[in-house]
């Protein structure tokens, strides 16, 4: 039987979702932070347990791992990335620490960057003294003005050598218009210190990790790529290794922030960044097909942050506009998502500079000692903490009983921390920390939707993480959408949406091109301009493809560029709708795309025609289609719960009654497709509690989703 793995290592837990021919399995394992393997292979040998094999039957089975991680973005967070020497054009050595205007605000926080007395720029991942400039210069056309001093390329490199660089970022300028220069300095750093010498050091150009205009956004993504490259190489490395060895000899894939995968050879550190979340996103969308859902909301509460997308128009198209990673601007082209520090583990605190305020989060308990119910050292109380306090949460139940939590803990820690300086009880504290929690959610999700236009009524809201369908209702009175999904594989969306791509890569190269000029009513008449680059980027694709596996005939390409109006400085990415031109009325058909996606955005009114049509880049999209998971779909059954799905009637508080009251809790597996229970009542399930508020309604499908619905 064929297997697919979907791998989601999060700040607590680290989720699996495995499909064998239609046949799944879940798992959630406490993340182990010392050693990533360690959370792997205990996931895939209790998942191996469902099927009552054992863990090395399983890996014979799968055809394919697709693995997305925190790995290289917990380097930049924690600082432990190599001590790295940056090799750049003599007279720019300063360009990183100068930065763009608003450097300082860059991955800050709404709060820190309107302190503007104490707020500062962000510590280089690259010291200055560690920044060498050497002689030679390219110029904006690729024509080169000054040819390069090998001798002191040596010198310079000595010098980073000397003083204990363990990787090199050689980002000259104008080199994605000519990479010569950059690859000569990587020949005489092999060529002076082979492996033999100094063991294995990531020698990174940005000419190949980024090869787009912008000298900070280029020098920084690649800076970043090579900071984060040495922990992700060390440990996905010997997690292959492992992989060999349990019987499993095929590649590990990874999942990129673009929307695709590669194998780990073939993978921009840089791309891993993100990457669950947009997993998220794109199984979101797999499973609105079947509701013809095309305007989706996603989000994801796990246990250390909450994460949102949008699919708009049965689309995931929208790249982030400044891609941030920690405090460092990029030019990675990334599926625009979101995320705060809001979840289980997000700890409620007073802010006493604002005269004892409760806040809760960005700080998170983590998995250890994670929140003071786990009995693990926490001392905090968290917004877990508040929700068993609250009834939400089963103590005796929690992971499906593999995990029991200590209620009066909690409430002890609540009633100390919070209550009691506030001269309130717990009961009102855990209610109010919900509250808060909640409304940071519904807020960042509203100004996510509004802010591109939409109206959020007018979308579905998919519930996913572990503590999503917990609080879901809770965060969707600041939205007022009318259905909310959560599938059965919500505690793990980010690993269920792992398994649903397909091998997607991304390619793109900056090239500028005036594909209308207004004064004289002219088009690109040089068309080869335009071909040789999307054929230049081809060839990439299908070397890369071709590695892994694929034929030509398989490859599918779609084109994007980034366009704009002469003289302005922010472009537009528009769709090409053909991959080459062969006439003025293919340059026509992509000026009209163009202005039709600039008016959408912007209005009609404010096209500027008299500036002419510039492309500045473009981004070749390679699509191999995979097969995918099938929902079965079950009969449906009568729509009153068997009474042995009653597992128990248990005090919960409601805000709507502001109080507590006798609550039915149901066991999820005991319930059948077409059951409908309304609100208020909770459902138990393995990994996940789903808490139905008054005036909700849900149903369980024929996939068996969860809907909730709003009761008219």
């Amino acid at each position: 039987m064929p297997v697919t793995m979907g791998f989601d290592v999060g700040g607590t837990f680290t989720d699996c979702f495995i499909d064998r021919d239609g046949e799944t399995a879940i798992v959630k394992v406490p993340t182990t932070y010392y050693d990533f393997s360690v959370c792997f292979f205990k996931a895939i040998e209790e998942a191996a347990g469902k099927f009552d094999l054992a863990m090395e039957n399983l890996l014979e089975e799968t055809e394919s791992i697709r693995y997305s991680t925190t790995i290289g973005t917990n380097a930049i967070i924690e600082r432990t990335g190599p001590k790295l020497g940056l090799i750049t054009t003599a007279g720019f050595e300063d360009t990183i620490y100068i930065g763009r205007a608003r450097q300082w605000a860059d991955g800050g926080s709404f709060n820190d960057n309107k302190d503007l007395a104490r707020i500062q720029k962000p510590l280089p991942l690259i010291p200055r003294d560690m920044v060498v400039g050497v002689r030679e210069r390219v110029d904006c056309f690729g024509k080169v003005v000054m040819p390069i001093d090998k001798e002191d390329v040596r010198q310079k490199l000595q010098y980073l050598v000397d003083r204990g660089a363990m990787g090199f970022a050689v980002c000259l300028l104008w080199s994605f218009r000519n990479p010569a220069h950059e690859q000569m300095v990587r020949e005489v750093i092999e060529e002076e210190y082979p492996e033999s010498y100094l063991g294995s050091m990531p020698i990174l150009l940005s000419s190949e990790i980024s090869p787009k205009i912008g000298e900070y956004g280029r020098f920084m993504t690649t800076i970043v790529n090579a900071y984060m490259h040495k922990d992700l190489s060390e440990q996905l490395s010997g997690l292959e290794e492992r992989l060999r060895e349990r019987g499993f000899p095929k590649p590990l894939t990874l999942v990129h922030n673009t929307g695709g995968m590669k194998k780990v050879s073939r993978t921009k550190a840089v791309f891993t960044h993100n990457a669950g979340p947009v997993a998220g996103v794109f199984g979101s969308k797999f499973i609105g097909n079947l509701y013809t859902a095309e305007n989706i909301i996603f989000t994801d509460m796990g246990g250390t942050s909450f994460d949102m997308g949008v699919v708009a128009e049965g689309k995931v198209r929208s790249h982030d506009f400044i891609p941030v990673i920690d405090r460092w601007r990029t030019q990675v082209s990334a599926i625009e998502t979101r995320s705060i520090g809001a979840g289980g583990g997000s700890i409620a605190w007073l802010n006493q500079m604002m005269g004892n305020v409760l806040e809760v989060g960005p700080q998170s308990a983590g998995a250890m000692p994670g929140p003071v119910a786990y009995n693990l050292g926490g001392t905090e109380p968290t917004v877990t903490d508040a929700d068993i306090v609250l009834g939400y949460l089963n103590p005796r139940f929690y992971l499906g009983g593999k995990m029991r939590l200590n209620k009066e803990k909690a409430h002890g820690a609540i009633q100390e921390k919070i209550a009691k300086p506030l001269g309130i009880d717990a009961i009102e504290a855990a209610y109010r920390i919900k509250k808060i929690i909640d409304a940071k959610m519904g807020q960042e999700i509203y100004k996510e939707v509004a802010l591109r236009g939409h109206d959020p009524r007018e979308f579905v809201l998919f519930a996913s993480g572990g503590a999503g369908p917990s609080h879901c209702c809770g965060f969707n009175a600041h939205l007022e959408v009318p259905k909310i999904i959560t599938s059965s594989f919500s505690p793990v969306f980010g690993a269920f949406g792992a398994t649903v791509l397909d091998s997607f890569h991304t390619y793109e190269k900056s090239a500028y091109l005036k594909l209308y000029t207004f004064g004289g009513q002219n088009y690109l008449e040089d068309y080869a301009q335009f071909n040789n680059v999307v054929e230049e980027l081809q060839d990439m694709a299908y070397r890369d493809l071709l590695l892994e596996g694929y034929n030509r005939e398989h490859v599918q390409f779609y084109l994007e560029l980034d366009m704009k109006y002469g003289t302005q400085m922010n472009v537009s990415t528009v769709v090409s709708p053909l991959l080459s031109l062969s006439g003025e009325g293919d340059v026509k058909a992509l000026c009209q795309a163009f202005a039709d996606v600039y008016s959408t955005l912007y209005t009609p009114e404010a096209a500027y025609p008299e500036g002419g049509i510039d492309v500045e880049t473009f981004y070749l999209r390679a699509k191999v289609p995979q097969k995918h998971f099938v929902f079965a779909a079950h009969p449906i059954g009568s729509s009153v719960p068997n009474n042995t799905a009653i597992k128990a009637t248990r005090s919960v508080f409601w805000e709507e009654y502001m109080d507590f009251r006798p609550t039915k809790i149901y066991e999820f597996d005991a319930l059948v497709s077409g059951n409908v229970i309304e609100g208020p009542a909770v459902i138990e399930a393995e990994d996940t509690t789903y808490c139905i508020s008054p005036g909700y309604v849900f149903t369980l499908d024929q996939y068996r989703n969860g809907i909730f619905e709003v009761q008219r």
